[in-house]
């Protein structure tokens, strides 16, 4: 049986470490993977925002409810609370926004919650346990910045939500000319954007590198609705919504190219 993506070469722009483990997954599917990402995951490492990550998970135990973001929340927030908690406390239930995060938290023993179908703060806020917080006390892994929808709609379920911010996303100044000399030589049918900043940086190299201009007109895969709408503004002409930044959900939306 050829392999279902056999033919198609498809730039991944995720950062590292998740970068490796999607070229694996597509160059089993067939393809012909460029690797060039454009930002990479810094954990935190300003003194205060150290401090306030080691204060918040030693008082870990405060919390009823801990929420993963991501699977860097999760791989980074599990190696804090290593240090700290030789046994995770008793009564605090895990939570992760897709499928991806809960794989990292249950390699800890730790069982995990998400929502059944979507991999959006949205999906997990319209799961039953996460209408019913009032009172509830809630720590929240992230990166620094994002989207304040998920901590907003909780607060006002009446919880209180603390951030805990692990980590920084900053853009690789070397991705552009990584990108100028793979459009020099390359033939790309397909690019995958996992999350809204990548967009931006994709959209502010088209102009910044040599042939920049043809990222345009090439399919466009992103995470979710939201993130096509910001492409589609941003000019670019074929976006598909993948439905998720996971490895199934890109190669689905790669195998609806061939349809």
């Amino acid at each position: 049986m050829a392999a279902p993506l056999a033919g198609l070469t498809v730039l991944l722009t995720r950062a590292e470490p998740l970068l490796s483990e999607s070229v694996r997954a597509l160059e089993e599917a067939g393809a012909r993977v460029l690797a060039i990402p454009l930002i990479r995951i810094e954990p935190v490492h300003e003194p205060a925002a150290v401090q306030s990550v080691k204060n918040a998970v030693m008082e870990l135990d405060r919390y009823d409810m801990a929420i993963f973001i991501s699977t860097n929340a999760a791989r980074l927030g599990m190696e804090w609370i290593d240090r700290y908690w030789p046994q995770l406390p008793r009564d605090l239930t895990a939570w992760s926004v897709g499928p991806g995060t809960a794989r990292v938290l249950e390699e800890f023993t730790w069982p995990v919650q998400c929502p059944p179908e979507g991999v959006t703060s949205e999906a997990l806020l319209d799961m039953p346990e996460m209408r019913d917080v009032d009172g509830k006390r809630i720590a929240l892994f992230r990166g620094v910045g994002g989207r304040e929808t998920l901590a907003a709609k909780l607060r006002e379920r009446g919880a209180t939500v603390d951030y805990i911010e692990l980590y920084v996303r900053e853009p690789r100044p070397e991705a552009a000319d990584e990108l100028a000399a793979a459009l020099a030589e390359e033939s790309v049918d397909a690019v995958v954007a996992s999350s809204l900043q990548i967009t931006q940086e994709l959209e502010g190299l088209v102009e910044k590198v040599p042939g920049g201009g043809r990222l345009l007109g090439i399919p466009l895969l992103v995470p979710s609705e939201r993130v096509a709408a910001y492409a589609r503004e941003a000019g670019f002409e074929h976006v598909i919504n993948a439905g998720g930044a996971g490895d199934n959900a890109v190669l689905s939306a790669l195998a609806s190219l061939r349809d």
